[in-house]
């Protein structure tokens, strides 16, 4: 039995049939339910609006009573042009249900009701992007928040497992209007859904939209991953790895709030521009306090550069024990005891038990605790001869002791207050310190390498790198404990250094995380070579799960770039799309490619959709001129820009990981390969940037790994 879709009045399926009024009374049905839904949402909202803080007993309290209402709010928000639901779940006996009034109640009330919904409740439910309850005594459920356990059946019900349901109705939509639905009998054959494969390769402008509707099993499953689970995500290009791991931070958000309110949540992407791509995802899903960061706003933005010799070398795990041993070497040999005052009595502790203590401590705390520890050792050994003495001292006695001044003398002198900046400049200013630091560890060229040949007069005046950052990072928390959230999502992983990536660790290290990448996009010196690589300097235990089946990339550009894959990745299968993308592809050889890029570009802005013309860093300022006086409108982006405002956006090539566009224009692959290391890599990454068409330009020669595709 076929799928069944109605677009208005007509029907359309995989195999099409005529139009008939059954469809149209459907779709009027559905509409009226939507307006329902809409109504109750718009009093949903307002009654939370209505709530006051006021009851709450103190100021503090207050306050977080206020910023829990108004995220409640904020959730609550009605977008226009977003449906409120996507789908419908029918079990037998529940598919003539059409009506809004026709909905089963479920048999709990109040908010929990989001997520307690059993299915033996419901024998019609509608699916979408949060919850909505209707405002009678028994709080019916109009639309059900996808995360919910009884909605997984959306996702996951089939022909091999109906889980008692009986067919799946899809839902068209046009801006915020209800325009078509098909429905999918769960005990037939899977077909093909066609608002499935338009909502896929409906032209995107602006960030990147959810894929709440369009979720595959593989991907569901991922998503729906417990909590204590880290789980790491090998992506081909246009896979939704990216926003499967967003919509995981959802489900556990939904899931786990309360917890991950107190712990938080936090997801890592690889700069700004790709981070303003992503911002809008998470808002559309009702999540609105969840922090996005760059490694860049984690670690501190770098202020100085190096060759790539040294920050491959800093970037390496072997330089946590460097630190280490560094960081320790400052504690030093007591020369003298302890002797306190107190009234005319004196108190001694001998050098030999100030060494055996600070010997006792060294290297089994953090820096700082450990300095702690061995004032209040020592002040307690003052205490035990003040009691040998006859006198009887008590905990503020050894405070008092541990605060003095004595005390402060000993302990600047043997275990002296540091800072993560005082050691590594004392670190790379110093060939002795550096060779003591890193006997045993890095070889002697790996220390020239790192070594400072001018060393800048403190640390207060140091340009630090962004590989000196990491190492910062790591010296922090041998000093002071980091603080750990719930749940971090990381994305595009494989570029980062070890140390990046222990850093990262640091901030998951009681809790999980989710790992998003692609090995065949590794562009940096330090690039992954395997995800096992990768979790273990996180320090998580995770399973690695693959995503191979394209949505977005048309099948013939992503033929093209996986040319490049056995030079870049050779233990990676070639990925493949479900998208055949005939006519997506162009390759032309180009007297002019700067010209003929504009020229490009300005056809294809009458299009519908985004347009890229990615190009290399060194030419970016040639072809923005070159459309400045075409007259053609455009962007340019950069590393502190977010890409909004325009639809035709300049991109340098080592700024367009993560990013897509509806249609990409290539200018001068060659010179993309040839500008850095793992230039081929970074030409896989450009050339699967495009949802709709691909056209590469070229003047020079394709690089030798790139097959030209062969005239249709």
């Amino acid at each position: 039995m076929p799928g069944r879709a109605a677009h208005g009045g007509a029907t359309t399926t995989a195999s099409p049939i005529g139009a008939d009024a059954a469809g149209a009374d459907v779709l009027t049905a559905e509409r009226a339910h939507l307006a329902a839904a809409r109504e109750a949402l718009r009093r949903m909202r307002e009654h939370a609006a209505s709530l006051s803080a006021d009851m709450a007993a103190d100021w503090v309290s207050r306050m977080y009573l206020e910023s829990l209402l108004d995220q409640r709010v904020a959730a609550l928000a009605d977008h226009p042009d977003t449906p409120l639901f996507f789908g419908r779940m029918d079990r037998d006996g529940g598919q003539d249900r059409d009506s809004p009034d026709d909905e089963p109640a479920g048999k709990r009330t109040g908010e929990s009701a989001e997520q307690s919904v059993e299915e033996d409740e419901l024998t019609t439910m509608y699916v979408g992007r949060r919850h909505v309850h209707d405002d009678g005594g028994d709080r019916r459920p109009l639309v059900l928040d996808w995360r919910a356990p009884v909605c997984r059946a959306f996702y996951q019900a089939g022909p091999a497992d109906t889980m008692g349901w009986r067919t799946r109705r899809r839902f068209g939509f046009r801006g915020g209007e209800l325009t078509a639905y098909e429905d999918e009998p769960l005990d037939a054959p899977v077909h093909t859904s066609a608002l499935l494969t338009a909502e896929i390769e409906r032209p995107r402008t602006g960030p990147m939209r959810d894929i709440v509707a369009t979720i595959q099993p593989e991907q569901d499953v991922i998503v729906r991953a417990d909590l204590g689970r880290t789980v790491c995500v090998q992506g081909a290009p246009g896979t939704g790895k990216t926003a499967v791991g967003l919509h995981r931070a959802a489900y556990l958000l939904f899931t786990h709030r309360e917890r991950l309110a107190r712990s938080g949540v936090l997801i890592v992407g690889p700069n700004r521009a790709f981070l303003a791509y992503i911002s809008s995802v998470l808002p559309a899903l009702g999540e609105v306090r969840v922090d996005q960061a760059t490694v860049d706003d984690l670690l501190g933005a770098p202020t100085g550069t190096e060759p790539a010799e040294a920050s491959a070398v800093k970037g390496d795990a072997r330089m946590a024990d460097v630190l280490r041993k560094a960081l320790w070497r400052h504690i030093r040999k007591p020369e003298e005891g302890l002797v306190y005052t107190s009234g005319v009595a004196r108190f001694r502790v001998p050098d030999h038990e100030v060494r055996e203590i600070a010997a006792g401590l060294r290297g089994t705390t953090r820096y700082a605790a450990g300095r702690d520890m061995f004032a209040q050792r020592l002040a307690h050994r003052i205490l035990v001869l003040m009691e040998q003495r006859g006198g009887a001292p008590d905990d503020r006695v050894q405070d008092q002791v541990a605060r003095s001044r004595p005390m402060k003398r000993l302990l600047d002198a043997v275990w002296p207050k540091v800072t993560p900046e005082l050691v590594l400049h004392a670190l790379l200013s110093d060939a002795d310190a550096l060779r003591a630091a890193a006997r045993g560890v890095l070889t002697d060229e790996e220390q020239a390498a790192i070594l400072w040949a001018r060393p800048p007069r403190s640390h207060r005046s140091a340009k630090w790198t962004a590989a000196d950052r990491a190492l910062l990072d790591e010296l922090g928390d041998l000093i002071e404990r980091t603080r750990s959230l719930g749940h971090l999502v990381v994305d595009e992983a494989q570029d980062l250094s070890a140390m990046q990536l222990r850093a990262l660790g640091r901030r998951c290290a009681s809790g999980s995380a989710t790992v998003l990448g692609d090995i065949a996009q590794g562009t940096t010196p330090w690039s992954a070579r395997s995800w096992d690589e990768v979790l273990g300097h996180l320090g998580q235990d995770g399973e690695v799960t693959e995503l191979a089946v394209g949505f977005r990339v048309p099948g013939t550009v992503l033929d093209f770039a996986a040319d490049l894959l056995p030079h870049i990745a050779p233990g990676l299968a070639a990925p493949r799309s479900l998208r055949p993308g005939a006519g997506a592809l162009t390759v032309r050889p180009s007297g002019d490619p700067v010209g003929d890029a504009a020229a490009t570009v300005r056809g294809l802005l009458e299009l519908e959709g985004t347009v890229g013309l990615i190009v290399p860093d060194a030419a970016v300022g040639a072809h923005a001129e070159a459309l400045t006086a075409a007259g053609v409108p455009h962007g340019v982006l950069d590393r502190e820009s977010t890409g909004d405002g325009d639809r035709l956006q300049v991109v340098p090539a080592t700024l367009a990981k993560g990013l897509e566009f509806d249609h990409v224009v290539v200018a001068e692959p060659a010179a993309i390969a040839a500008a850095e290391e793992r230039g081929l890599a970074r030409l896989y990454v450009v050339l699967t940037r495009a949802v709709t068409t691909l056209t590469v330009l070229h003047a020079e020669p394709l690089p030798a790994a790139l097959r030209a595709p062969a005239a249709p």
